[in-house]
């Protein structure tokens, strides 16, 4: 495992906020307030601190300040466009600034009132990295904890960056890249922990198939989880005579949900390659854990439970969102095929509901034991023949499995969906979970293996609509959590992407020919919507700033023009922000007031909380040191501050006004910090730390400071020392 992380202390030491950022954000309060594991389990409705807003991933925010009756007053307030890639990145909020993730391993902080970026991340990405992943560019999603933004790097690495100044932290390489392991989806926080989940391509082997948890202000690895039952594990054997070495592609692309009573991580897998099971061992196997719902303990990350949803010969995979909630269990028989008959009518349990799978199958189980509770069908599907109701057991159609060769058979839906990675949602308010989806099959083929290759998959498909569709796409499926009866849909030529519901009585959802549209939750009924030009390929999110209601979209390219080739739209990356009439346009919140040079930091460790006695006028580093710093300086720094403290592009003034400015207010502990972890560029706490100390004394010295004492490394005495108001 290589680390290049932080100690805890030095962690610490980026409490306070930066001067730029504190003036540019557009809100109250002087200081950023670190982000608490208590925060993320209960979120405050003005923020979005989670993938889906909370970690029971409902996709809901009870803001209702925009509601069904003045819905159609929205308009836009200000649009920014995105980094070029595969676009389907999902806001975070908080005290008033808009964290994304764009493409390609860019993160941009955002005033969210006006649309001024304050600050922009841009990682660098190995050039080579699209010669060894498909689509390495995909960022769903990014996690806030403390004072950090955590993401998933391209070239598989876990790194944080301040969420004040968007400098990195920390990074810790999970895989190498090389090996074929993707990560198109970031973490949640479950108790202090970023948990990530990846796709891992055949060349990755099972090694690459893995669920990891790190120490999320640290980067340290806590515990990583096979997706493919190998070793010691019981399940090996559900392999049958494949060796380990070939067992692959159980992948868990997209985001877990947590539940922090129970201490249970849910995560959802993928196919196995190749999906035909008659390239594999046979289809009287299961290959687990693929195509499955994993409960890992989230201190250890072992299996508590789990259940497999479908034995997967077509690539139907099923990662998607599982929600969470307590929930009365009394499925309808009218319209649920599959019901559990010791269900307790009436009773409340803590269920795990939604459609995992590509299947579009709604499965609801009971979170604590993995007990299966009712499943039912919403788009056309002939895959799942009959779930044994007892043991929760699938039965495959027989028709749609491979047992030969060449012979196709029609497969519904396709490898594309029914479901995939667009979100569904539930409203508490409707007891109704929001599921969309596309109509789609295929005629499909198992491909022998052979020395030219069969594909990843070891499948040939044709595509088409699927039977009943009447020439629509996409679909809307409105299904009551408690009796599983449909309570509405909502059908239409173009593609549906991800849904949000509110407490205003409204279900937001986009689609692939761009329209973006607010729907009454209990009907389906249209009450806005808007062309944005591109398909809505983002996740939605709410937020409330300065007492007005804020919403965001965003846009890029769709995958599946295939099924609706005359729908003309563009494929343009770009977020969008809404709001009512009264909150204007691109307005700038007022000015933060300065820092308190003088104010307590508060660290949990009292040997740090202290409030500065000395400043940096009165001579705290050594003339020797200065010395020795100008050599470190003109050899690790100068080619991009400049030897003459004129920076390069893109690099800070370490010199003058500007710098004085920017560090006004904070401690030398800050500065040190700042010098270890970013110096030299991409190489952070690679020097001795006596070389870190002397570049600061020639950077004071430079800034017109007298030499003194020699600096030391003290943290205690470090944070003793301000730069002054």
């Amino acid at each position: 495992m290589i680390a290049k992380r932080m100690a805890a202390k030095a962690v610490v030491g980026l409490a306070l906020a930066s001067m730029a950022f504190a003036q540019a954000v557009g809100q109250s309060g002087a200081t950023f307030e670190p982000v608490t594991d208590a925060m993320i389990q209960q979120p405050d409705p003005k923020d979005w601190l989670s993938w889906r807003r909370t970690l029971d991933s409902w996709g809901y925010s009870p803001l209702d300040q925009i509601d069904r009756a003045n819905v159609n007053q929205l308009r836009l307030v200000w649009a920014r466009p995105l980094n070029a890639g595969s676009q389907e990145g999902t806001p975070l909020v908080h005290d008033g600034v808009l964290y994304f993730p764009e493409p390609g391993d860019v993160i941009a902080a955002i005033d969210a009132k006006s649309g001024d970026v304050l600050w922009e991340h841009r990682r660098a990405v190995p050039e080579d990295v699209r010669q060894f992943l498909t689509v390495p560019d995909t960022k769903r999603n990014i996690a806030i904890y403390g004072n950090l933004i955590i993401a998933s790097s391209s070239d598989d690495f876990i790194y944080a960056l301040d969420a004040r100044t968007g400098e990195q932290v920390w990074e810790t390489k999970i895989l190498d890249y090389k090996r074929g392991a993707k990560q198109s989806s970031g973490p949640i926080i479950a108790d202090g922990l970023a948990i990530t989940g990846r796709s891992c391509e055949p060349e990755g082997g099972p090694d690459a198939c893995v669920i990891t948890a790190h120490d999320a202000l640290t980067g340290r690895e806590v515990w990583r989880t096979s997706t493919i039952a190998r070793g010691t594990d019981p399940n090996s054997a559900t392999w049958g005579s494949v060796p380990e070495e070939k067992r692959q592609q159980v992948g868990a692309w997209m985001i877990a949900s947590y539940d922090p009573q129970l201490k249970l991580v849910y995560m959802g897998t993928s196919v196995s390659a190749p999906a035909p099971k008659i390239s594999l061992a046979g289809n009287d196997f299961d290959y687990l854990y693929h195509n499955s719902t994993l409960a890992l303990d989230v201190k250890t990350g072992k299996i508590v439970w789990h259940y497999q949803h479908i034995v997967d010969h077509w690539d139907l995979d099923h990662p998607f969102p599982r929600m969470l909630m307590d929930e009365e269990v009394a499925p309808d028989p009218a319209e649920v095929n599959w019901i559990n008959p010791k269900i307790k009518r009436g009773k409340t349990y803590k269920v795990l509901t939604g459609v995992p799978g590509k299947t579009g199958v709604v499965y609801t189980l009971d979170r604590e034991t993995g007990e299966f509770l009712w499943a039912r069908p919403t788009i056309y599907q002939n895959v799942v023949q009959a779930i044994d109701g007892k043991s929760g057991r699938v039965t495959v159609n027989p028709a749609t499995v491979f047992t030969e060769y060449g012979k196709a058979a029609l497969v519904c839906p396709s490898a594309s969906g029914g479901a995939n990675y667009q979100a569904p949602a539930y409203s508490p308010l409707t007891k109704t979970l929001y599921f969309p989806a596309q109509n789609t099959c295929a005629m499909v083929s198992a491909v022998a293996p052979s020395p030219d290759g069969a594909g990843v998959y070891g499948m040939a498909a044709r595509a088409q609509l699927a039977p009943g569709a009447d020439g629509n796409v996409g679909v809307i499926h409105a299904v009551n959590a408690v009796t599983g009866l449909t309570e509405w849909t909502y059908a239409q030529r173009a593609g549906m992407q991800s849904l949000m519901t509110t407490g205003g009585g409204l279900v937001f959802a986009g689609d692939a020919g761009g329209r973006f549209r607010a729907m009454d939750d209990r009907s389906g009924a249209i009450l806005w919507e808007v062309n944005l030009g591109s398909s809505v390929t983002g996740y939605p999110a709410t937020f409330e700033v300065d007492g007005h209601q804020y919403l965001a979209v965003s846009t890029g390219r769709w995958l599946s023009d295939v099924f609706t080739p005359e729908l003309i739209h563009g494929g343009q990356n770009t977020l969008y922000v809404f709001a009512l009439p009264d909150a204007g346009i691109g307005h700038r919140g007022p000015v933060k007031a300065p820092i308190d040079p003088a104010a307590r930091v508060t660290t949990n460790d009292p040997a740090l909380d202290v409030a500065p006695s000395r400043n940096v006028s009165d001579g705290v580093f050594g003339f020797a040191q200065a010395t020795a710093g100008k050599a470190v300086y003109e050899t690790r720094c100068a080619a991009c501050h400049g030897a003459t403290f004129t920076p390069g592009p893109g690099a800070p003034p370490v010199q003058g006004a500007a710098f004085l400015a920017n560090w006004r207010g904070r401690t030398m502990a800050d500065f040190v910090t700042l010098v270890r972890t970013t110096m030299p560029p991409g190489a952070g706490g690679s020097l001795p730390e006596t070389e870190y100390l002397a570049v600061v004394a020639y950077l004071l010295q430079a800034n017109g400071f007298q030499p003194g004492q020699s600096l030391t490394g003290d943290e205690a005495t470090l944070r003793g020392i301000g730069f002054g108001s």
